[in-house]
């Protein structure tokens, strides 16, 4: 029974088999010949082309034929007796004759018109271009008869020939403008290599002067050996300029360049930055205090918007920082708060309105805050640069650029805008030595400001040598005064001309009641000097978080202080005041020193940094000593001001510091693209071309820049560093509270985690 079952099912699965190699036998055979039909006709196709082409050559041997026979009967070709073939060129001579002279030489002279019409068309044409050669150099041909060919040329003129050899000659040698750049020699490279080191070396505490001085020495060796040469010739070099760092950095770049080298770019580098869809350029102003609170980082970035927006030149935006009601409380004198960034915009316009008596277009924009109570001073929340739209990121102006970027934890600044500008208001390390364990904290601090403005400013402006000596910086005072000071100044020079007595009062001081804002210098001076200064009284004006502490200490030493509450500097009851004193040496630039000599004022205060650009105004008498206070206090108190001048009043308007502050920034050529590749600078004088560095040249500056960029980024991103450096908790992100009072979506929205 098992092999009956078993022989149906081997057979079927033979047959099934057989059935299957058979049908694959078919389709293999089927294939080849379709492959076999694919080659044939490509094999007709290719001989189709062939008989294409004789056709082809066929006919154009037919159709070349008659223009050969044509040429041949009417220039004579034809075989000589040896077999070779001769070009009778008679037609050439009958062309020329000769002209009957003494000794003179035959000029070509062509036969008439009508006997050459029936030439071939290239004899027309060598005979046109010969005729209008012989029309511009001018030359002459001799033609001697003995037989029927053209024997001697002579050229009435070797211009032709002169002009040959001498492009053979600058085929051969090269140009003289065209001279190979020498290489860098070793004191370059060594220049090069300090100079570029200049970030490392300014983080490990060694001067900027000492590495221009090490620069100057390697470089010195070079510029005297090309003087010599340029002395000798009496030419002048560029090289003999005084300034050797600018000199060696135009030296590399031309070597550079030479060599047809291009820098595309860094690690750090990111060319993804706005580009200008308009006619205007845009500039945000980033500060980090906002009216009602009466501070200098508050007014000055202000009016710098109002007067920057004023030109009508470029479009301008104010981001002032905004503060939840508690801490509106805690800031905002006279118990002034807000319940919406709408009515505070509108306050603040008001308050600009009433004293630049003009309508100041610009935009005010808002960015989350938190106020801390330990640095008396708004820190932002978040990234600030986000609130910039990035349309509008062209030009940024960063108002106190160490404070914005302590806890910076966002983007890049030079990364997002084309050009950062960092404006330094405040003397930091002078208010944090007076604290505990200040000489520590002043050490860290100064390099974290190096750290934050290195990697985020392209330019720093100081508005007195008494900040700290910071990267890519220039002192500038680009401050001005509040146009109602001014004109208050106008109005007592209009009195004194009158006969009236301008100023009934004595002496006064105004500022914020803090130690540091210079409470500490007056005590000490009132205090030393109490006798030489018998019957002196001098009023107070001021609020703060140390009044307590500052009265207790005058009534302690029996001083003769009256203590009267802050009000407006340009209060009607301030008017009649004739002698501001200000002993402080930890401002920057104190505005109230500038407003006092706006308004005709005498000003005594210390010789120091920050109150250098006052003194040339006549009306400012600086002290050395203790003693020498004395006796400028009983000076002012003597006599009267001299009236400001009409420069001096320009030189402490806003519309001159707008202008130093276009200046010195660099924003002057870059809102009017003045230096472009390719395009004329002057330079001492003299035109010369302009050598793009930043593309031919690698920088390990910006490479240093980058890498401490990325490194505070990810240092700020840690919640534990950031509280163990001061931090107020929970400012890497800005809060519910504030997302609803500006409208703005979670910081988890905005930044979801699968987006890192």
């Amino acid at each position: 029974m098992m092999n009956e079952t078993r022989s149906p099912t081997a057979s079927s699965a033979f047959s099934f088999l057989s059935k299957s190699w058979k049908e694959v036998r078919v389709s293999a055979d089927a294939d080849l010949q379709l492959m076999k039909n694919r080659a044939n006709s490509f094999k007709n196709l290719a001989s189709s082309f062939d008989r294409e082409l004789e056709n082809l050559e066929i006919d154009f041997v037919k159709k070349l034929r008659p223009k050969i026979t044509e040429f041949r009967k009417a220039y004579s070709w034809g075989q000589t007796k040896g077999g070779s073939l001769r070009l009778d060129l008679s037609g050439f001579r009958n062309a020329i004759s000769e002209e009957v002279g003494n000794g003179e030489t035959a000029a070509w002279v062509w036969e008439d018109e009508k006997e050459g019409a029936d030439d071939w068309e290239v004899i027309r044409v060598v005979k046109s271009r010969l005729k209008e050669f012989e029309r511009r150099k001018g030359f002459s041909v001799r033609t001697v008869r003995g037989g029927d060919s053209l024997d001697v040329w002579n050229w009435r003129s070797n211009d032709l020939v002169e002009k040959v050899k001498s492009s053979l000659k600058s085929i051969c040698k090269e140009p003289e403008d065209s001279k190979e750049v020498p290489p860098l020699n070793v004191p370059e490279l060594l220049a090069c290599l300090v100079r570029q080191s200049e970030p490392f070396l300014d983080q490990l505490g060694v001067r900027r002067d000492v590495c221009d001085k090490i620069i100057e020495s390697l470089c010195s060796r070079r510029k005297n050996q090309l003087l010599m040469p340029s002395f000798l010739g009496g030419e002048s070099s560029l090289i003999g300029s005084d300034n050797i760092i600018e000199e060696l950095d135009l030296r590399i770049a031309s070597v550079v360049q030479s060599t047809g080298h291009c820098y595309e770019g860094g690690l750090w580098t990111d060319h993804a930055r706005s580009e200008i869809t308009d006619k205007k350029r845009h500039v945000a102003i980033v500060t980090t205090a906002s009216l009602p609170w009466m501070t200098g980082t508050a007014v000055n970035p202000l009016f710098r918007a109002a007067y920057l927006a004023k030109s009508a030149k470029q479009k301008v935006t104010l981001l002032v920082p905004w503060l939840s009601k508690s801490d509106q409380e805690l800031v905002y004198p006279n118990n002034i708060t807000f319940t919406s960034p709408e009515e505070q915009e509108s306050y603040i316009r008001n308050w600009l309105e009433e004293r630049i008596g003009f309508k100041a277009d610009f935009k005010i924009s808002f960015y989350p805050g938190k106020f801390s109570k330990a640095r008396r001073s708004i820190i932002p929340a978040g990234d600030t640069s986000q609130f910039i739209p990035s349309k509008d990121a062209d030009i940024a102006v960063l108002e106190e650029p160490e404070h914005l970027n302590w806890y910076h934890h966002g983007k890049r600044w030079t990364d997002k805008f084309n050009h950062v500008v960092g404006i330094v208001h405040t003397n930091y390390l002078e208010y944090i030595k007076r604290e505990k364990n200040g000489a520590l904290q002043a050490f860290l601090v100064k390099h974290i400001n190096n750290w934050v403005t290195r990697a985020y400013c392209n330019k720093v402006l100081r508005l007195s040598a008494a900040t700290q000596d910071l990267p890519k910086s220039v002192v500038c005072n680009v401050h001005g005064v509040n146009p109602k000071f001014l004109m208050i100044g106008e109005k007592v020079a209009a009195e004194r001309e009158l006969g009236q007595q301008a100023f009934s009062k004595g002496a006064y001081f105004l500022g914020k009641m803090v130690w540091a804002k210079g409470y500490r210098e007056l005590i000490d001076l009132l205090a030393k000097h109490k006798h030489e200064l018998d019957g002196f009284k001098l009023d107070v004006f001021g609020n703060g978080e140390d009044a307590l502490e500052v009265q207790s200490a005058a009534q302690r030493l029996n001083l003769n202080l009256n203590f009267l509450k802050g009000r407006d500097h340009a209060d009607d009851s301030l008017h009649g005041y004739k002698v501001f004193i200000n002993p402080s040496v930890s401002d920057v630039l104190c505005t109230a020193t500038a407003e006092a000599l706006a308004m005709g004022k005498f000003v005594v205060c210390a010789n120091h940094p920050s109150n250098e650009f006052f003194r040339s105004f006549p009306n400012c008498l600086t002290y050395n000593t203790s003693e020498d206070f004395v006796e400028k206090v009983k000076e002012a108190l003597a006599s009267e001001p001299q009236p400001l001048t009409p420069d001096q009043m320009y030189k402490l308007s806003w519309e001159a510091a707008t202008q130093r502050f276009l200046e010195h920034s660099d924003l002057e050529k870059v809102l009017h693209n003045d230096l472009g590749n390719g395009q004329m600078v002057k330079a001492n004088g003299k035109a010369k071309a302009s050598i793009s560095k930043s593309v031919s040249l690698p920088n390990l500056r910006d490479l240093c820049d980058g890498s401490l960029a990325f490194a505070h980024f990810c240092l700020t991103g840690n919640e534990f560093l950031r509280l163990c450096t001061g931090a107020i908790p929970g400012t890497r992100d800005y809060n519910k509270q504030q997302c609803r009072d500006l409208n703005l979506l979670p910081p988890q929205v905005e930044n979801p985690i699968y987006g890192w």
